[in-house]
């Protein structure tokens, strides 16, 4: 089990913890721990803040934060997101789609995409850190766990659409068991942390999966390692975005 949760940090972070000789169902075996690297990342953000908002205000205190998150995570997810904007909306056939991922140019709707990205995450994370601690705290640490299970759930829900690689790996060996684990998980964090709106937020991060996971599959046919995590990078928003209505 620690070998699993091990190889989980090695994929997601930027954690010296790599693992030697991989099995293929020890990469399926890792979508079951996802939240826990994202409980850990929110861990991170947290004291970042704690640190920082008493010393420059919350304003600047928020661009510090979503830079620790983006270095600590090595801009694995921003650079998927990036390129599922370029191939998303800038492909004509399911083919050009997947392609145009692939490609390590930038283009307008990645650049588009990501600046709006950063302005939803660095406008909620200072408006959350001007509020009151512990719910503000709450929903910071929540955002990168419900990030990560709706990367579990995409990966054990939707078909992956290229022969190989390591996502083609934990598709295919993650199954029934690492879902109910990994949101099992998920739902024990929020829950514990904010209570009843923590399992609303966990509800929301399920249908907003599914829902841009149906949605994706009819614009190519079936989800890359880009696409799981552009899709961790728009729940983590998407949850910050609503605990700044929640909190209005």
């Amino acid at each position: 089990m620690f070998r699993v949760i091990r190889l989980a940090f090695s994929f997601l972070t930027v954690l010296p913890l790599s693992v030697s000789r991989v099995e293929d169902r020890e990469l399926g075996a890792t979508v079951g721990w996802f939240p826990l690297v994202g409980l850990t990342v929110g861990s991170v953000l947290v004291v970042a803040a704690w640190i920082s908002v008493p010393r420059v205000g919350a304003d600047v205190a928020g661009a510090l934060v979503v830079g620790v998150w983006v270095v600590l995570t090595g801009a694995l997810h921003v650079d998927g997101f990036l390129d599922v904007c370029d191939g998303l909306f800038g492909g004509h056939t399911p083919q050009e789609r997947l392609r145009i991922m692939r490609d390590e140019r930038v283009g307008a709707f990645a650049v588009a995409g990501g600046a709006l990205l950063f302005l939803a995450k660095y406008s909620a994370m200072a408006t959350l850190l001007a509020a009151p601690w512990p719910v503000s705290a709450g929903l910071v640490l929540s955002a990168p766990v419900l990030g990560r299970w709706a990367m579990s759930l995409a990966t054990v829900s939707f078909p992956y659409a290229r022969p190989q690689g390591l996502g083609q790996a934990m598709n295919t060996h993650a199954g029934r068991r690492e879902a109910v684990l990994a949101g099992t998980l998920a739902l024990g964090v929020v829950g514990l942390v904010l209570r009843s709106t923590g399992v609303a937020l966990w509800a929301g991060a399920t249908l907003l999966t599914w829902l841009a996971g149906r949605w994706a599959l009819r614009r190519v046919p079936g989800f890359t390692g880009d696409m799981y995590g552009a899709l961790c990078e728009s729940t983590e928003a998407a949850v910050l975005i609503v605990g700044v209505a929640l909190m209005a």
